[in-house]
């Protein structure tokens, strides 16, 4: 977003948040076209070091505007399109479409002897597709394969090795009914992948890492995740620090947006992740995932990666990552009630569960 002539950045960020609501005397706008809606927004202006926000009604929202010169109301007239804007279905290489009428499930699938989060235990061929018929059955929307692990203190591994484990199972998997994903931030990886019959790019880098990473996603014209994370896996916990770690991330994750359309990428294509645990503090986290809702602003479908993550651990106190899958069903619907489209996960079954009952709940219309 262009700085304004005061040299203002503004933001808008979502707040009271709704679903199913009934009640006409409640003035909503609806998050990207679902069924989840806000009742306010937080209008937030940012200059060097100072922040500043106000909370503005939906119902005020008109009044307020006519306060701004025409340059600043066109320019949060812009940014609520953003919010509110249907966000158009992704058909894949495949005829398989991206459809965001629901949040969908991107369950991973981590290839590597070094994973955090399940100890290398699909490392093998046999047991990475076992697990992946698995996750099919249990409703997986998306699979995620990724072959380099990207752990804090992870050594990059070889494009040879990262390839070999993971396009034997892309090209089994490609056999099968359901979207995949290449997790890489390498291009030869990437092409790879596609042509053993992926569908989408999972980059934690946002295409930075890579230079010809960016040609890679344009050729192949599959759908890229362009994730946030502050330095390289081996630096990126030490001591992470930001002027505003939300602000910041929106800043990064808009210029990213903006530099892949320069590049002949459409934006329909293009997915944002602001990458919990890459290169962030417990505090970080926290804001991040409490303020998720401003990233509807940037105009495309937001992943969130809070699966098993240290955050939960650091909170919790349960050091083992296969345990803390009730802290992460419980941070995945937090990031679902602000209207995220996609929770990348590992713990599928329970976490569809957790959803279904959601959903239940807060679509059964009172008869009283």
């Amino acid at each position: 977003m262009k700085e304004a002539k005061d040299n203002f950045k503004f933001y808008l960020q979502p707040q009271g948040f709704l679903r199913g609501c009934t009640d006409s005397d409640v003035e909503t706008l609806p998050f990207a076209g679902t069924d989840r809606a806000f009742s306010a927004l937080k209008v937030i202006t940012r200059s060097n070091d100072n922040v500043t926000s106000k909370i503005v009604t939906i119902e005020a929202l008109s009044k307020y505007l006519k306060t701004l010169s025409p340059e600043l109301r066109q320019e949060i007239n812009k940014l609520v399109e953003n919010i509110t804007r249907p966000r158009p279905f992704i058909r894949l290489q495949n005829g398989m479409l991206l459809d965001w009428s629901k949040p969908l499930i991107q369950g991973v699938l981590n290839t590597t002897p070094d994973s955090f989060s399940d100890g290398g235990s699909f490392a093998n061929f046999s047991d990475a597709v076992a697990h992946a018929d698995q996750m099919i059955n249990f409703g997986v929307d998306i699979i995620d394969v990724g072959g380099e692990s990207t752990k804090p203190g992870a050594v990059p591994v070889s494009i040879d090795q990262e390839m070999g484990r993971v396009i034997p199972v892309i090209e089994q998997l490609s056999k099968k009914d359901i979207p995949i994903s290449i997790d890489s931030r390498n291009s030869d990886v990437m092409l790879a992948a596609f042509n053993a019959g992926a569908h989408i790019i999972n980059d934690v880098s946002a295409l930075t890492y890579d230079p010809v990473a960016m040609k890679a996603v344009k050729e192949t014209k599959m759908p890229v995740i362009l994730m946030h994370a502050q330095g390289t896996p081996q630096t990126m916990q030490h001591n992470p620090s930001y002027e505003n770690v939300v602000l910041d991330i929106y800043e990064f994750l808009e210029n990213r947006i903006n530099a892949c359309v320069h590049a002949g990428i459409s934006r329909q294509m293009i997915m944002i992740d602001p990458g919990i645990g890459f290169g962030k503090t417990l505090d970080h986290n926290l804001e991040i995932l409490s303020n998720l809702s401003i990233f509807h602003a940037l105009g495309v479908p937001i992943v969130i990666g809070v699966s098993r993550k240290r955050f939960i651990g650091e909170l919790s106190g349960e050091d083992t990552p296969r345990k803390r899958f009730p802290g992460s069903i419980a941070a995945a619907l937090c990031a679902i009630e602000q209207g995220v489209q996609i929770i990348r996960v590992h713990d599928v079954v329970e976490t569809r569960q957790a959803i279904t009952v959601s959903d239940a709940i807060h679509n059964k219309i009172a008869t009283f």
